[in-house]
């Protein structure tokens, strides 16, 4: 148990400075890591986007900064892989999305329960329709093949004249 408090206090968060950007050297010194381990998790996480300047100078703003913290101590401090934090990032994203209802996503969410009942056995016999007409097609002996039409027309020789006059 000791242990654990003292890995919790090593990964406290650290005051992150009231800017709106930060440069990769500030985030560095901030996260106590390299700067070349941020490029490189940049590449390895999706959701860690900085923005770039017209110069190309990697400009963080608090949230990006506050990922960075999150991925160090997923890796350092809870001993996850790359892909094992990627997948827990993503994972806790979609749980703490605000601007997403849970029910939203689905098409037959809202409404009554017969108009949804009856949504529901629409969908259910299009689904079927569609998987007969994939089984017929996969359960034909011969695959009928795509006739392919030439590209160029057959144009008969009126004579044996280049130019016609």
């Amino acid at each position: 148990m000791a242990t654990q408090l003292s890995r919790k206090r090593a990964f406290d968060s650290p005051l992150i400075p009231d800017r709106l950007y930060f440069k990769i050297g500030d985030v560095a010194r901030i996260c106590e890591v390299e700067t070349y381990v941020l490029r490189f998790w940049e590449s390895q996480f999706p959701q860690l986007k900085p923005n770039k300047s017209g110069t190309g100078q990697r400009l963080y703003r608090r949230r990006d900064v506050e990922l960075v913290l999150e991925i160090k101590r997923l890796v350092h401090a809870e001993g996850y892989t790359l892909s094992g934090a990627r997948q827990a990032l993503e994972g806790s994203q979609r749980r703490h999305d605000p601007g997403r209802e849970p029910q939203s996503s689905f098409p037959l969410a809202g409404g009554d329960a017969a108009q949804r009942s009856d949504a529901v056995v629409a969908a259910i016999g299009i689904a079927r329709a569609e998987l007969r007409e994939i089984a017929g097609l996969l359960a034909s002996p011969h695959p009928q093949p795509r006739r392919r039409r030439s590209r160029l027309a057959a144009v008969e020789a009126a004579s044996d004249l280049l130019f016609p006059s």
